[in-house]
Parts: structure tokens; sequence; C-alpha cells
């Protein structure tokens, strides 16, 4: 009698991953610095519409928590391409191409990894939220919180990204600044309209931000405009296929070096 053993998808084994969550989770100080920015920008941006600014299941305090949470997420995400960047420059990544772990079981690890740094900032920002008399139906701050969490996978691509393609001492200041201008123009901060809103709608942040603000709008915007739930769909599609593509290309690139 023979038996056989499944061998692990991608080459990506439990194990390994776990010691690259871990590893992400030691970057302590990175977290709390991705935290406490979203949690400054609420206390100073969730209030600006007015007492009047309501949406179908919420308010705009809601509206803004969401979005907030979301560039928290998607900032802790991001913070993968550091640690990449320097496994890359230690030789680390050419190391991996030696065993059975593939391209696509060496992103799935960091999108993990991403995931798991991205919780925080939006568990402390709903906190937030609540404590400040942000209102909004139950479904919404389940849904909503969920979506803009999961969401953080798309930016954990774009970190990788980052990290295998740049040199160490660069990409330590381009997630930040480059995601803080995918948020102004992705509908995060303010609510845009006209020209802006069109050209917003073709940028990586909007339609995750749209997702995750769907539960709380239903599609509509304080400035009459409506949200696609599809063209928000196939946002997030696209913008993954591309991060996790680079991501891909990129890790076969230094593993060739």
């Amino acid at each position: 009698m023979t038996t056989t053993t499944t061998a692990p998808a991608w080459g990506l084994t439990t194990r390994f991953l776990l010691l690259d969550v871990r590893r992400q989770l030691r970057n302590r100080q990175t977290l709390i610095v991705t935290t406490v920015l979203p949690v400054v920008l609420y206390l100073a941006l969730h209030a600006q519409a007015g007492p009047d600014a309501r949406f179908a299941h919420g308010d705009f305090a809601a509206w803004m928590m969401i979005g907030l949470a979301l560039y928290g997420s998607a900032a802790a995400a991001t913070t993968t391409a550091a640690q990449v960047a320097a496994e890359r420059s230690t030789g680390w990544v050419r190391t991996l191409r030696l065993t059975p772990l593939r391209p696509p079981g060496y992103i799935a690890s960091k999108v993990v990894s991403a995931l798991t740094m991205s919780a925080l900032p939006v568990l402390v920002l709903a906190t937030l939220a609540a404590a400040t008399g942000a209102q909004a139906e139950p479904q919404v701050w389940v849904l909503s919180l969920l979506i803009a969490w999961l969401g953080s996978a798309l930016f954990g691509a774009l970190g990788l990204a980052l990290g295998l393609a740049l040199r160490p001492e660069i990409v330590m200041h381009v997630p930040g600044l480059l995601l803080t201008v995918l948020a102004f123009g992705g509908n995060v901060f303010f609510p845009l309209s006209g020209g802006m809103l069109t050209f917003a709608r073709c940028t990586p942040m909007y339609g995750i931000t749209a997702l995750a603000r769907y539960p709380l709008t239903g599609g509509e915007t304080l400035t009459g405009a409506h949200t696609s739930l599809a063209g928000a769909v196939v946002n997030v599609v696209v913008w993954f296929v591309v991060f996790a593509g680079a991501a891909a290309l990129a890790y076969r690139r230094s593993a060739e070096r």
C-alpha cells in the first residue's frame, strides 16, 4: 500500500506563512505611526460637512470613518515594502528561489502579512468613531469595516511590488507619499465632484473606497453623483491584477540578479 502527500499550493507552507506574519508584526513602531495618522485626520475632518450631512444609512462622520479606516489599513499594508526591500538587499529573495516556493506563494504570504498588519487601524478608527458619536446602521459597521480591512490586500500587493522594484533607501519614503496622493485623488478625504470625480474613478483607491462606503451610502454621494457598484468592483479587480502582476514580475527579476 502506498500513500501520497499533496504539495502545498505554490510551495507555500503554513510554517513559512506564520513566520512571515510574525516578522511583520515585530514592526511595532511603524504600525503605531500608520494608526495614529488616520486617527488625527478623523478628529480633524469627521465633522467638516456639518450635522445635516446624511446618507441613506448613516452620517458624514461614518463616511469619514470608513474612508480613513481604509487609508490606515492601506498604509499599514504597504509597510511590507520595507521588509521586502530588506529581504532583497540581503539576498533572501534569491535564496527563496532555491526552495519550492513559487512567486504566487511568495506574493500570497506577503498579502496575508499585510492583512494582519492592517487590522489594527480599522479597529482603532471604528472604536474612535463610535466614541465620538458617528451614526450608522449596524450592517454598515460590519460590512463597511470588513471591506475596508480586506481591501488592504490590494495595497499589500502594491507594497510588495514597490519593495521588489525599488532600492531600500528609496522605498522607505515612497509608500506613504504615494498613498496620500492616491487618497486625495481617490475620493477618500473629501467628496469629489465633476471632472475630479470622473478622474478619481480610474485611480487605485477609488474602487475599494466606493465598495466600503456602499453599505452606508447606497451608491449616493453628497455631491449628487451615483456610485456604480459594478464599476467599483472592476476597478478593484483590475488594480489588484496590475499590482500582483507587477510584484510577480519584480520577484522573478530580483531573484535572477
